[in-house]
């Protein structure tokens, strides 16, 4: 989908007409505008986070990646598009390179006017400006609604991209998935995919931790061990956060009547949820995520911190299970203080054949290395192995795997990070 548009602008071009540097800057600016505009599309419809949609892409993880890969190529490409067609008609002068970048048209107005905003709100996906405040990012990511618009007006305005009828049939129909993708993310899910729970009962595992044990009010969620929801609370009595989504992993069995969800302390939010009020109405909605494969297999886990969620969720989910089951599980924290859930998981290893617990302690043990992997798992080569985490365990537990003897191919990775 991606190429087509530029495939199609591509098969219209004489080669004759390409026998001047100008001539070739032109033809680039072209199509740097017809590729800008198919990623900026698409990465909209990719936005759509219908549950199950990123199971085609193998998981959220891949699927956001895509959609911000798309989002910064658009950004990229369309501001080439006016440099270089400006390059171009520099030779004739410098006036005509300015008349070329401000011609003071309707076009060129919602043209630049589309470029401002994408860059208002994508500048805070980029890692150059640090890591941004969750509820701003979303809330500026609503801006991409009026880009789309913007970059379709200018794109209409001028002379066709592309060759008759395919100008009218591709950016009508990519517009037409990218506009019903956005709207059923802003308007239609809140109504159609969420599910009302209530809060049954707050655990405490650790004095910054709260696994929050939910009861269905209706319909129970459908969900596989390891998948995340968002999660909206409507309790009065929260500091911050009222009616305010965000991705938690599910820590509970689907085999449970309950959905159990840990949240550690890290933002407002977060930090609000520590003290939800017991009785309390929320939503969830999804299940999204794609971490584990139906059937557990030969597998190696590696967890830190609360990225021992989706691991607890699945040993919770095999313990209950008849089926076989060969884990090895090394889970990584800075000291015995922060091993949440640690009691449990042991319970749970020894109630499993295959399944065998390892600890790694920062503190105590440095970083963990390849020479650890390998004494604790010998024959990790022949694993999948299972990576959930803060960034600097997922690069350096991969980086170790790799340097093990592990398949490259045969690592997975569930980041938490804006969702």
């Amino acid at each position: 989908m991606l190429a087509l548009p530029v495939l199609l602008a591509v098969f219209q071009i004489r080669p004759a007409v390409l026998n001047t540097p100008p001539a070739v800057l032109d033809l680039l600016g072209r199509l740097a505008a017809i590729g800008g505009l198919s990623c900026l599309l698409l990465a909209a419809v990719l936005a759509v986070r219908v549950p199950g949609f990123d199971r085609l892409f193998g998981g959220f993880t891949r699927l956001r990646h895509l959609h911000h890969g798309l989002g910064a190529a658009a950004l990229i490409l369309l501001l080439a598009h006016p440099l270089l067609l400006a390059f171009a008609a520099a030779e004739l002068s410098l006036a005509a390179a300015v008349q070329t970048l401000f011609p003071g048209t309707l076009a060129s107005v919602l043209g630049w006017t589309a470029l401002i905003v994408m860059m208002v709100f994508l500048a805070p996906s980029f890692a150059f400006f640090g890591e941004p405040e969750y509820q701003r990012w979303k809330l500026l990511h609503r801006l991409s609604v009026a880009a789309l618009l913007l970059a379709l007006g200018h794109t209409f305005s001028v002379s066709q991209s592309l060759p008759p009828p395919w100008h009218a049939i591709v950016w009508g129909g990519l517009a037409i998935l990218a506009v019903a993708a956005v709207t059923y993310r802003l308007i239609f899910s809140r109504r159609l995919g969420r599910l009302r729970y209530r809060v049954q009962g707050v655990a405490r595992p650790a004095n910054n931790v709260v696994e929050l044990s939910l009861e269905p009010e209706g319909r129970p969620l459908s969900y596989e061990p390891g998948q995340f929801v968002y999660l909206t609370p409507y309790d009065r009595q929260l500091t911050a956060g009222y009616a305010e989504e965000h991705p938690y992993t599910l820590t509970s069995s689907p085999r449970e009547a309950v959905l159990r969800i840990a949240i550690k302390d890290r933002g407002d939010s977060s930090r609000s949820l520590q003290h939800i009020t017991p009785g309390a109405p929320v939503e969830v909605e999804g299940p999204y995520g794609d971490f584990f494969p139906a059937e557990p297999g030969t597998e190696l886990w590696i967890a830190g911190g609360i990225g021992v969620s989706p691991f607890l969720g699945r040993a919770r989910h095999l313990a209950g299970s008849t089926g076989t089951a060969d884990i090895r599980m090394i889970y990584c924290v800075q000291d015995e203080a922060r091993a949440l859930f640690r009691e449990e998981l042991e319970n749970i290893a020894d109630s499993i054949d295959r399944f065998t617990l390892t600890m790694h302690f920062f503190y105590g043990e440095g970083p963990i290395d390849a020479d650890f992997l390998a004494a604790h798992c010998v024959d990790l080569a022949e694993r999948s192995a299972y990576i959930c985490g803060p960034s600097p365990l997922l690069t350096a537990a991969r980086r170790q795997l790799l340097a093990a003897g592990a398949n490259a191919d045969l690592i997975y990775s569930e980041e938490f990070n804006l969702l």
